[in-house]
């Protein structure tokens, strides 16, 4: 400060003897680090040039001083001082830089000084922040220099030998103006300066840099830092590079220019952004050299000194390479090969050196640069030359530097950072192809082979994360390339496209931005990646299919369980369809066919849990219907007001409450039922259906909403795909579990049916058999509405008698019985009843239908008893394991009885037609009859072959007593089945109709007499069992309607005697019930009636008395004895015969062996005894024939023949012949007693009777006896031989 002050007080006189000496006392404090001291120094040096100090030798230095303060790091801005100044401003820097300014523009005795030495402080490194302080004092200096002359402002380089060269000022300048506003603006500065310092560089550019100076300057002062594009920026710098080296066009300078840039390289290692523009202006230099020795020269260089583990180094290497291969391909690529094939390469590269040259790191890196040197070569080369060089020079060799051989085998790198680089070399390969005027007509080999190393590159990164662009720069590659011939075979394409589907949508939602930096610009633009490459597959194919394939391959992500991933597809679809509606040329009118598929799949995600999805869903689904009304032939910007809607709507479904979101998909389902063509709408169901079983429930709920909303809407034109539709419900809910899915199902169902109810009973009813859970609940879904549910059970009952209920097959043995087999059409629909019925809501429909229903059950339930179930049905019983199952088969006819209708029983289950009748029953409110029938066990009865008539009587008997007044219409609707062509039905309904006229309320009902005409109809029906059962109902009367009996006696009669007579059969069935009948009827006829038919049927039961079945002995035995009960008056004469004939036959069957028979013998016996008139006869026979008393046979029988000799002797001959008939007889106790019985007449018979007997027949008889097996008739035999010596 003192010297300052003795500087500024002492003349100029007084100090100029002491110049010399204070500018070395200077040279201590220079050394000084103080900033206080510093600044005290600059401001002396300001003072000493203001003074001409700094002119003496030694002044220099102090120059060199103030611009090394100038350089000095550029302050942090700091808080204001205590009193308010700002500290930065006065910083040594700051204070500096003014001084120098100063000096330099207002000290005009320092131009000689500082004109041109401050040019020697361009270009050493360690004065680059001080660059544009020194840029605007050289500008002042320079322009003062013109002013003054041509000759002052040359530089004489050849005199100032550490002044920079034109070139080395060139580089220099326009290599940092590459960031152009660091270091205070210094890319203005430097700019500006190489602008004046035109004429020291070359002669030719003053002009042309006048115009083009200027509009850098301007694009500089339009931008801030934040707003400049770096790229763009050194595009313009490198244009006007080449734009000076074109008016230069001296190929020595430019050789020169070019030397000193690859000199000045080492000096950019600690800024890589500049190191890499020098790079390019290297390359753009070498391109405007003409001397092919220098540029082979250069390259060969650059490759050898270039720091290859730097990777702006490497990309500015490359860049180089490529800017130079515009007008020297050939060089450049020989270079690279060159290079290749060198020492310094190949001892690098060997894999089992010991002495290597480089680590294999860094050789790593040398080959990630040699791979992006051939990149930017064929990117930068004319496009013309690079496809005949791409396949056999390009790619050969960056494949030669990717992969590395070890005995001879090629292994692949696992280097992710050579992987990119080869990745975005390839990518820039297939651009440069892709942009040549010949790539259409360029056969690329290799394109197979390059999309699938590219495709293995995408599957070999981490499916977790998103570390590095190699999916990004792949995608590109295979962008480009899928565009060059030949096309992709369908598979490959398939492949790239599920490839790079998985790279990206698989990605975990971190991947997408907010845990790292850089992460969300690289996932964004990775998708733009994948985008760009859907998009160029879509455009080779843009037809609808095109357009299915590509959005089937989004369709597993759609439907992703993962939120993200469903997001990330419906963004991609809406891509797609975007750009397919943008490039949509319909030159005719043609159909969208698969405009179904696609709305469906798009459709059910407006419910998404994800906000976003559910928007794009919407936007899909519009862009769609836009594409459809583009097909129609509306123009592109034609706004069609249905489809407008859907915008309106999409505001919706930012509301995530569920009510509002299935409002909203509802209404957007009727939008497109609006504007789908009626061809598209089974695609469209079926593709919703699939959305049943989506992982998200909210869309599996939409789907329903929307697919009821589409069959309500327009159902009526899906006939023909009803059987589809029923098919694809049923398969939905076997594989689907969520609970909304059945109720929706249902009412599907239900909605279907009520615009095409036979179609859809058609089509339940060919579901396999047994029906599971879920084809039951369909069914009782068309129990909902009582008009729809009576269509669907007269459809039903249609059905059931539509086919026949069984086919016979018969065995491959000759001579076996034909089996039958249920026929499964009246299964099902005996099955699907059962469903209806079991359903709550069809009470009403069931008493309005109840006689036909009870009817057409009824009669099912006879056509399957004892049918067997068809074979494949009898193998699924058979595998089946469950124990319900195995309890519960799948008999046509058997008895279930559910207790309740809340389907305890597995609905497989209730399949038979006994449930059938039983859920028609429960529904109708006849609980009391079903128990009853239960209680008698009339259900097991009803489904065996064996007592199915009886179970028909218990029924009947239960209705009668329960349900008496459903009885008119249910026999009438049986009548109706009378003529049936199935024997089985004729019975049931003659059975059930029979039964009826047992109880008392047909006279209550007034059925008596359409029942008797009914009855008496059947009587000449072709079926014994039917006309058996008319004679069983006829007979009931006695018990139903006595008091009517006589009314009708003729009649009955008439039928019963005729029954006696029925066919030709010795042991019918139909004689038999009509002798059980007349026993039942005969107390209650008029005896005049009888009177008629007495002896015809006294006579017709005879031979029955004998018969070998029990059941025709004791019927016909009792019968006998109703009708000696029954015969008075006149009749006596007539019927005394018949006693008398019948007398032995009965005496000798009270020793018959079955107590059947001798009960009835004992009850016959007592009912003829009053006609012999014989009071000691009557006296024996009613004290031993009292019934529950035990009979002594041979006393009984010895009273017997005493009294009948004592009173008819003249019936000797004729018993004792007749007892001659039972000697042969075939039960050993009657064959005994026959001649116990003959012994027992001889006993008592007076000698004088003999004449009656033929002695030697009966001898004869007796001894044939006497060989009996029996002993019991041998001793009766010898015992009445014995006798015979009365009549000797």
């Amino acid at each position: 400060m003192n010297l300052n002050e003795s500087l500024s007080q002492d003349t100029a006189a007084q100090m100029e003897a002491k110049q010399p000496f204070i500018l070395s006392s200077m040279r201590l404090p220079l050394l000084d680090t103080n900033d206080k001291v510093k600044r005290a120094v600059v401001q002396v040096i300001s003072a000493m040039a203001h003074h001409g100090y700094l002119e003496q030798p030694g002044g220099e230095v102090m120059v060199e001083y103030i611009v090394q303060q100038c350089a000095l790091p550029a302050e942090e801005p700091e808080k204001p001082g205590p009193d308010g100044e700002d500290l930065a401003a006065d910083s040594v820097r700051a204070v500096s830089i003014r001084t120098l300014y100063l000096v330099s523009t207002t000290v005009d005795r320092m131009n000689s000084v500082l004109w041109p030495y401050l040019l020697e402080f361009l270009t050493p490194v360690r004065f680059t922040a001080a660059l544009t302080p020194l840029c605007r004092s050289l500008v002042h200096l320079a322009l003062k220099r013109q002013e003054a002359g041509a000759d002052d402002f040359l530089i004489q380089y050849n005199a100032n030998a550490n002044l920079p060269s034109p070139f080395a000022m060139t580089t220099r300048l326009l290599v940092v103006s590459s960031n152009p506003y660091l270091g205070d603006g210094r890319g203005a500065a430097s700019l500006r300066l190489l602008k004046v310092m035109h004429q020291n560089i070359h002669p030719f550019l003053g002009q042309r840099w006048e115009t083009t100076m200027p509009m850098l300057l301007e694009y500089l002062d339009e931008h801030t830092e934040e707003s400049l594009s770096l790229k763009e920026w050194e595009e313009k710098l490198l244009m006007f590079l080449r734009d000076t080296l074109a008016v230069v066009s001296d190929n020595i300078w430019i050789c020169q220019l070019s030397q000193e840039m690859c000199k000045q390289l080492p000096s950019y290692s600690g800024t890589p952004q500049e190191k890499n523009f020098l790079y390019k202006c290297i390359g753009t230099t070498l391109g405007a050299a003409s001397s092919k020795e220098v540029v082979r020269k250069h390259l060969r260089e650059l490759l050898e000194t270039a720091r290859y583990q730097e990777e702006a180094e490497q990309e500015g290497l490359a860049c180089c390479f490529g800017i130079c291969a515009i007008t020297h391909l050939e060089d450049t690529l020989a270079q690279l090969e060159d290079f290749v094939r060198s020492d310094v390469f190949r001892k690098s590269t060997g894999i089992f050196s010991i002495f290597k040259d480089r680590s294999e790191h860094e050789v790593e890196r040398m080959k990630s640069c040699l791979i992006l040197c051939y990149g930017h070569v064929a990117a930068q080369a004319p496009r013309e030359l690079v496809l005949a060089r791409v396949e056999s020079d390009i790619l050969r060799s960056m494949f030669q530097c990717f992969n590395t051989k070890v005995l001879g085998i090629k292994v692949e790198t696992k280097d992710p950072a050579l992987k990119l680089c080869l990745v975005q070399s390839l990518c820039m390969v297939s651009q440069a192809m892709c942009s040549s005027a010949q790539a259409s007509s360029f056969h690329f080999l290799r394109k197979t082979e390059l999309v699938t190393q590219m495709m293995e590159f995408i599957r070999a990164e981490p499916p977790d994360c998103l570390r590095t662009p190699i999916r990004k720069k792949a995608m590109l590659a295979c962008t480009y390339l899928v565009n060059l011939e030949p096309a992709l075979e369908e598979q490959t394409q398939a492949d790239v496209v599920h490839s790079c589907l998985h790279s990206v949508m698989a990605l975990p939602p971190e991947a997408e931005g907010g845990d790292g930096v850089g992460r969300e610009p690289l996932y964004l633009d990775t998708v733009c990646a994948l985008e760009d490459l859907l998009t160029r597959l879509l455009r080779q194919n843009m037809t609808p299919q095109g357009l299915q394939i590509m959005v089937e391959h989004l369709s597993p992500w759609i439907k992703s369980p993962r939120g993200h991933e469903r997001a990330r597809a419906l963004g991609l679809g809406a891509c797609l369809l975007e750009f397919f509606q943008e490039h949509l040329l319909v030159s005719t009118l043609v159909p969208f066919h698969n405009l179904g598929l696609l709305v469906g799949l798009f459709a059910p995600r407006c419910a998404d849990t994800w906000t976003t999805t559910r928007q794009k869903a919407v936007g899909c689904v519009y862009s769609l219907l836009y594409l459809q009304l583009g097909y129609e032939g509306f123009s592109r910007d034609h706004r069609d007001d249905v489809a407008e809607r859907l915008l309106t709507l999409q505001d919706g479904l930012v509301n995530a409450d569920p009510t509002i979101l299935f409002h909203t998909c509802h209404s957007i389902a009727q939008v497109i039922a609006k504007r789908l063509p009626s061809d598209q709408l089974i695609s469209l169901l079926l593709t919703v259906f699939e959305s049943l079983g989506d992982p998200d429930k909210n869309c599996s709920r939409a789907a329903t909403v929307m697919i009821n909303c589409l069959l309500k809407e327009r159902g009526n034109v899906l006939l023909e795909k009803v059987p589809e539709i029923v098919s694809v419900l049923r398969a939905k809910l076997r594989d689907t579990q969520e609970e909304h899915v059945l109720p929706a199902a249902q009412h599907s169902v239900y909605l279907l049916a009520s615009q095409h109810c036979e179609a859809v009973v058609s089509s339940l009813l060919g579901s396999p058999l047994p029906f599971d859970s879920h084809t039951c609940a369909l069914w009782r879904a068309l129990a909902v509405e009582p008009g729809l549910t009576a269509q669907v059970l007269e459809l039903l009952l249609e059905k059931m008698s539509k086919d026949v209920p069984f086919k016979e097959s018969r065995a491959f043995l000759l001579g076996s019985t034909a089996d039958r087999v249920a026929t499964l059409l009246p299964l099902a629909a005996t099955c699907a009843l059962y469903e209806v019925l079991s359903a709550p809501s069809s009470g009403t429909v069931v008493l309005e239908l109840y006689p036909q229903l009870f009817a057409a059950l009824l009669l099912r339930v006879s056509c399957t008893v004892g049918v067997q179930l068809p074979r494949n049905l009898q193998a699924k019983e058979r595998r089946s394991t469950s124990p319900a199952r195995a309890a519960r088969n799948l008999d046509p006819c058997r008895e279930g009885y559910p207790q309740q209708m809340g389907h305890q029983i597995p609905p497989y289950t209730n399949s038979s037609a006994v449930d059938a009748l039983q859920a028609l029953l429960l529904r109708s409110g006849s609980q009391d009859m079903l128990r009853c029938v239960e209680l008698e066990r009339g259900w097991e009865l009803l489904k065996t072959s064996a007592g199915h008539e009886d179970g028909v009587a218990q029924l009947a008997s239960s209705m009668a007593k329960y349900a008496g007044p459903r009885l008119p219409p249910v026999t009438k609707a049986l009548a109706c089945t009378q003529n049936s062509v199935y024997e089985i039905q004729r019975v049931t309904s003659t059975a059930f109709l029979a039964e009826l006229l047992s109880s008392n309320v047909v006279n209550d009902l007034m059925l008596l007499e359409p029942l008797l005409d009914n009855l008496t109809a059947r009587l000449k029906d072709s079926s014994a069992s039917v006309r058996r059962l008319v004679l069983r109902g006829l007979a009931n009367m006695a018990s139903g309607s006595p008091d009517k009996v006589r009314a009708h006696g003729p009649q009955l009669l008439t039928a019963m005697v005729s029954g006696l007579d029925d066919g030709d059969e010795p042991h019918s069935p139909v004689a038999l019930e009509a002798m059980v009948g007349l026993s039942r009827l005969l107390d209650l006829v008029e005896p005049w009636d009888l009177r008629l038919v007495l002896l015809h049927t006294t006579i017709r039961i005879r031979p029955f008395f004998d018969s070998e079945k029990v059941e025709f002995r004791t019927a016909s035995i009792r019968l006998f004895g109703h009708l000696n009960k029954a015969c008075h008056g006149d009749c006596e004469d007539v019927f005394l015969e018949q006693v008398v004939g019948g007398l032995v036959p009965l005496l000798l069957h009270l020793r018959d062996p079955q107590v059947p028979v001798a009960s009835a013998c004992k009850f016959a016996l007592c009912m003829c005894v009053p006609h012999l008139e014989c009071a000691e006869l009557a006296a024996a026979f009613y004290k031993y024939l009292q019934e529950g008393r035990s009979v002594h046979f041979g006393e009984f029988l010895n009273s017997t023949c005493k009294h009948l000799m004592h009173h008819f002797p003249d019936l000797l001959g004729r018993l004792v012949s007749t007892n001659l008939f039972y000697f042969k007889s075939s039960w050993d106790d009657v064959r005994a007693a026959a001649p116990m019985f003959t012994g027992f007449l001889v006993l008592h018979a007076e000698p004088e009777q003999k004449t009656q007997v033929d002695l030697e027949q009966l001898i004869v008889a007796l001894q044939l006896l006497l060989k009996d097996p029996v002993p019991g008739v041998r001793e009766k035999a010898a015992e009445t031989l014995g006798r015979l010596v009365k009549f000797a």
